[in-house]
């Protein structure tokens, strides 16, 4: 069997225009989902920051709920926050918990 060189491949994950996600939503995708636990949260919005997926919603500069059609479970958020004394203000859960 001879390997298809890249040419040959058919084309794939086309973004017909530029700015569309927000008309895709995506969260069932999802294995892992991100849980905001409020209390630990310093609002430095690093989380809004660094989504790639503008999952979080901020209202008045303070970070609101997540928002789970977009968000696809990457953990970036909660990897990048650095909490209130250690204690992370976003865990990721298996989705379905």
């Amino acid at each position: 069997m001879k390997l298809k060189g890249w040419k040959e491949l058919e084309m794939g994950a086309v973004i017909p225009e530029a700015g569309n996600a927000e008309q895709y939503n995506t969260g069932s995708w999802r294995a892992f989902r991100p849980q905001w636990i409020e209390e630990n949260c310093i609002q430095c919005l690093f989380c809004w920051i660094y989504c790639p997926d503008s999952s979080v919603t901020v209202k008045d500069g303070k970070r609101g709920e997540f928002d789970y059609g977009h968000c696809k479970g990457c953990g970036v958020c909660a990897h990048e926050c650095p909490g209130k004394k250690g204690n992370k203000a976003i865990v990721m859960v298996e989705e379905g918990n």
